[in-house]
């Protein structure tokens, strides 16, 4: 080995001259054993030794140097300054923590404010939240004053362990030491604070700091997004430019999250994506991803996509988050099947995260060969035994129509967490199953479960879809009398739903005005769909204009109040809708159904002629339109929603896409099986009518998946008991 520059060298054996400049990574090893070898002529210093243990880049090279003081004697001279470094290098390895603890208790004299921190650091560092926060009290109980660097790391163990009246006892501590002004107290004062739900403590620490960094504006903005203040949080970012401070890569990785969750966020997004190309990050993949992220979460996937394309590289993490988005976007899940094995042919293996998404795809499309698919590749890559996949499973099954297969992934999980339970409760509710969803839950209880603000969003819901009002009621104020979970927008739309199906108009009218939160469009929506079906339109008119003023640019809103009209016969009222959505220059979203095939979707929209089959499709119609007249079916031309003939009525209800859907099924499956089917509306009455006369005509089972709930149609019946 070279002799190298000299700047108080120490010189070892055989020659070898070491200096704090000299040591490179790699080298301590090789340092050690000339230390080593043979009998020591010249005593090194206990410097030299620090410089050394400072340098050590793994567990063993510093266990052999604590060997090497040992044998020199140098521990028996209460260096106390090579002490703290031993302790502090062992406590830098979350494996050694017990060796740290040993040479702590060792040292009974001079345990100064470094070697306390040292330990607490160590402890904060790797988890041991508990045994930190412990260390720091057996500190102030031994009158050693802590300093700046101590209150960091108890404070990131209350944090982590949300231990708020902890966290406000060292913040005493923090003032009488005069430390409350330092800028890396403050910031993780922020994130105590935030991390324990103190959002109000967090800002008033902000506004106090009279000095701060970026790293005090990235603390503020991640507070604002990890309890929910996606606004508030925007407008920090926004702040933190004016003053002129440079975000950096953890600005843009919380802002991006925040951004997500704003209605009007497709706009600022395309303002961060500026600041992120002049902060020259666009390229990072972290924060490449965390772009594509945020804009497939606003459901601009052409955008997303342009993002993915432009990477220079990619990883599986980037690869889930468009599986992601083009899963939860709705109208592109299919794009997440392709785009799920595009990335197989990369070569890179699904995780969790992966799995799961194009799980949520195949749930959406209905595509249920797809699906089983999938689930043989969970199966080979031991990942069914994860309660996150296993649960996406359950949600995928039963959304596909198959309940009895999400029972069985249900009944063989080892373990079941709330959300478990939830998207059991929740697969029997879409499909009516009433009892069961009570048995369930009931089942739940008794094993001790405790059910979460999700869990009674399932529950209020199947009530809802199994017309359940006795028990909804009883739910709803289990979970708050029982439970102490104050009710959300979600939980009073249910309730107001579940009213409203029920014909209790009055009721739920009652129950929205006693709301101590303001209705929201969801509320007011759900009391609209009861008008329609009770047809009310008196009280159908006062909702929708409410509903016009809060959500304008809504077609729906508008369809539906015009749909109630054309049911009455009200011809004058349709034209003034369909004139406002004109106006408004608003698009409605077409009906259409969906069916897979051979691990294909086929989709088609009223009056269809596009698909290759379509002569055979409308021949087998005609045949079978026949054979339902024959057996007593009558065209409800209630539902065809326009002022023409009764004659072109029953022909614009024979074209409907729920029936070509189902005949395509029919055509090309084999007799006995059961024709599942999707629509993306509310399958309409003459429709269901329809559909439980061809049930029985042909001898199979007809399952369909509307927008609200599933259709069992077996036999002339259909599950639902003809409510929905």
């Amino acid at each position: 080995m070279k002799a190298v520059t000299r700047h108080k060298a120490s010189r070892f054996p055989n020659g070898v001259v070491v200096t704090h400049k000299s040591i490179q990574e790699g080298e301590e090893c090789a340092l050690i054993q000339s230390a080593a070898a043979g009998g020591i002529s010249v005593q090194p210093k206990p410097e030299t030794y620090a410089s050394l243990l400072q340098k050590c880049s793994n567990l063993k090279s510093v266990k052999q140097l604590h060997a090497q003081i040992f044998i020199t004697g140098l521990h028996q001279h209460n260096f106390h300054f090579l002490e703290t470094k031993l302790v502090d290098m062992y406590a830098k390895n979350s494996v050694s923590m017990d060796n740290a603890h040993q040479l702590f208790d060792r040292i009974t004299n001079k345990r100064d404010v470094v070697l306390w921190n040292a330990m607490i650091k160590g402890y904060a560092t790797h988890g041991f939240y508990e045994e930190s926060l412990n260390l720091y009290y057996q500190m102030r109980k031994a009158l050693v004053e802590p300093n700046k660097y101590t209150f960091p790391f108890v404070l990131k163990a209350c944090a982590s362990l949300t231990a708020i009246q902890k966290g406000r006892e060292i913040y005493d501590d923090i003032v009488k030491s005069r430390y409350e002004l330092d800028v890396c107290v403050g910031n993780s004062l922020i994130s105590m604070y935030a991390k324990c739900g103190q959002i109000n403590d967090a800002c008033q620490v902000f506004d106090r700091m009279s000095e701060r960094n970026v790293i005090s504006w990235n603390a503020m903005i991640a507070a604002y997004v990890g309890n929910g203040h996606a606004k508030e949080a925007m407008e920090i970012f926004h702040q933190m430019k004016m003053q002129n401070v440079k975000p950096n890569r953890n600005t843009f990785l919380s802002v991006l999250p925040a951004c997500a969750d704003l209605v009007e966020s497709t706009q600022q997004a395309k303002e961060i994506q500026r600041d992120i190309i002049e902060s020259e990050f666009e390229l990072d993949l972290v924060v490449g991803t965390a772009l594509v992220d945020m804009y497939a979460k606003c459901k601009s996937m052409e955008i997303a996509r342009r993002l993915f394309d432009k990477m220079p590289k990619r990883d599986l993490v980037l690869w889930s988050a468009m599986i992601a988005g083009y899963a939860q976007s709705g109208d592109y899940a299919h794009e997440a099947l392709t785009f799920f094995e595009k990335m197989l042919l990369e070569g890179f293996v699904p995780d969790l995260i992966s799995m799961s998404s194009v799980l949520r795809a195949c749930a959406h499309l209905a595509a249920l060969q797809q699906g089983k698919v999938i689930h043989g590749r969970i199966i080979r890559s031991e990942l069914d035994v994860d309660s996150f996949v296993a649960t996406a499973l359950i949600d995928m099954y039963a959304k596909c129509g198959s309940l009895e297969i999400a029972r069985r992934v249900f009944d063989n999980m080892s373990e079941r967490n709330v959300v478990s339970w939830s998207a059991m409760i929740d697969g029997y509710g879409i499909h009516g199953r009433g009892k069961d969803v009570v048995m369930l839950f009931y089942e739940m209880q008794q094993i001790g479960v405790k059910p979460d603000h999700i869990t009674f969003v399932t529950l209020l819901s199947a009530c809802s879809h199994c017309g359940l009002v006795n028990e909804g009621w009883q739910y709803f104020n289990s979970m708050v009398q029982d439970y102490c979970i104050t009710p959300r927008t979600e939980h009073y739309t249910c309730m107001v739903d579940l009213l409203s199906r029920a014909g209790h108009l009055d009721e739920a009218q009652d129950f929205i005005e006693k709301m101590p939160l303001e209705p929201s469009i969801g509320v007011w929506g759900a009391l609209l769909g009861g008008c329609r079906i009770h047809g009310n339109i008196e009280l159908g008119e006062r909702v929708a204009e409410r509903l016009f003023y809060l959500d304008p640019m809504n077609s729906g809103r508008f369809v539906l109040l015009s749909n109630m009209y054309a049911a009455a016969g009200q011809w004058d009222g349709v034209v003034k809708v369909r004139s406002m959505i004109k106006d408004r220059h608003l698009k409605k979203t077409p009906g259409c159904s969906f069916i897979e095939l051979n691990n294909r979707v086929h989709t088609f929209v009223v009056g269809d002629k596009s698909h290759p089959q379509s002569k055979e499709i409308y021949a087998t119609w005609e045949t079978l339109a026949k054979q339902m007249e024959a057996a007593g079916y009558v065209p409800d031309t209630n539902f065809a929603l326009h002022d023409v003939e009764e004659e072109m009525k029953e022909h614009m209800l024979s074209s409907h896409s729920e029936k070509l859907a189902i005949v395509f099924g029919l055509i090309n499956t084999s007799p006995g099986t059961p024709v599942r089917i999707t629509k993306n509306l509310r399958v309409c009455g003459d429709c269901h009518n329809a559909t439980k006369f061809i049930s029985k005509i042909v001898k199979r089972e007809i399952i369909m998946r509307d927008a609200n709930r599933f259709h069992h149609f077996r036999d002339g019946f259909c599950s639902c008991g003809d409510y929905w």
